[in-house]
């Protein structure tokens, strides 16, 4: 039989969450903060504000003198990740992973300590979808059901970005993503995917994809000019026909001028293939191509390239045969 003090801790706890509820179902415009504003994170935060969805933008960052564009255009700076929450209705984090935001969580100046009676967080970052299933039951016990998440990853790169055209994967209950969703809008395109985690589990989806996409390509280009062929002519040729695709697209300069500068660096498929590991393993899924693109993604990151943009895989290829 529960005890009158576990009693009046759900109470607490429902009463919270009706609050919550009541907070997120008021019409009108939300206060909006934003973390982790770099390659993606800054053009994300332009976009926002250009498209006047929020009734204000407040940005953090561990250099603000970054964050001057931003603040040139309407944003409000604020000083601490607590002051960053306490100003925001919803708080959107571009940061590469979970251990970043959870380092401004926590403490006297993070983001617990200043979220108001309901914050929603919208995390971006491409993470384990167990994960963040994880936080969310931490969070909301540790705030009284104050915060709750969405994961929501990202696709389409610095371009899509730039162009407000990502594809944003989201997971988590469905009133919480429509309360998103008009911010989301002015980002690129949100699809509810189910329960939180799936947005991260489709992401891990996506990453397969891609990273088996970049391979072939890059594969094909090494075998093409190895026999002789103009690889410009090859691609253009690929992108009239089933091969085609945005990732060609986007990345067919870079493989025709052998340009591995960073703009999604290679790195991050490591931690992502292995989460599109963990789930395979979870849902008994055997994934043969999914062996062979971790076991590829771990040499090249051992033999230093990971810091090289994803089509460094050309280089990787055209390597191999020299490498011991």
């Amino acid at each position: 039989m529960p005890s009158s003090t576990d009693s009046a801790a759900a109470d607490a706890l429902s009463d919270t969450a009706a609050s919550f509820e009541a907070a997120f179902a008021r019409p009108g415009k939300r206060r909006v903060g934003m973390l982790g504003l770099g390659n993606m994170g800054m053009p994300m935060a332009r976009n926002l504000l250009a498209a006047g969805v929020a009734a204000q933008v407040s940005v953090y960052g561990r250099s603000p003198d970054k964050l001057a564009p931003l603040i040139t255009a309407g944003a409000q700076l604020a000083e601490t990740p607590r002051a960053l929450a306490a100003a925001s209705d919803v708080l959107i984090t571009v940061l590469p992973d979970l251990d970043p935001l959870r380092e401004l969580l926590w403490g006297d100046q993070g983001i617990v300590a200043g979220a108001g009676e309901a914050l929603l967080i919208v995390i971006c970052s491409t993470s384990s979808p167990q994960g963040v299933r994880e936080l969310a039951a931490e969070l909301e016990q540790a705030s009284a059901g104050r915060i709750r998440l969405l994961d929501a990853p990202l696709s389409g790169g610095t371009d899509g970005a730039d162009a407000g055209r990502l594809s944003i994967m989201v997971g988590g209950e469905v009133p919480l993503f429509e309360a998103a969703r008009p911010l989301l809008a002015s980002l690129g395109t949100p699809v509810h995917l189910g329960p939180l985690g799936a947005g991260e589990v489709a992401k891990a989806c996506n990453q397969m994809v891609v990273a088996s996409t970049m391979v072939a390509l890059s594969e094909a280009t090494v075998i093409a000019e190895r026999a002789g062929l103009d690889v410009a002519s090859l691609l253009e040729c690929l992108g009239g026909g089933y091969a085609g695709g945005r990732l060609l697209e986007a990345r067919k300069q870079r493989l025709i001028d052998k340009d591995y500068t960073p703009t999604g660096v290679a790195r991050y498929m490591i931690k992502d293939l292995a989460f599109a590991r963990d789930e395979a393993d979870r849902g008994g899924v055997v994934t043969p191509q999914l062996a062979t693109l971790s076991r590829l993604f771990d040499d090249l990151g051992a033999r230093g390239l990971g810091d090289q943009d994803l089509c460094v895989t050309q280089r990787y290829i055209a390597e191999l045969d020299r490498l011991p």
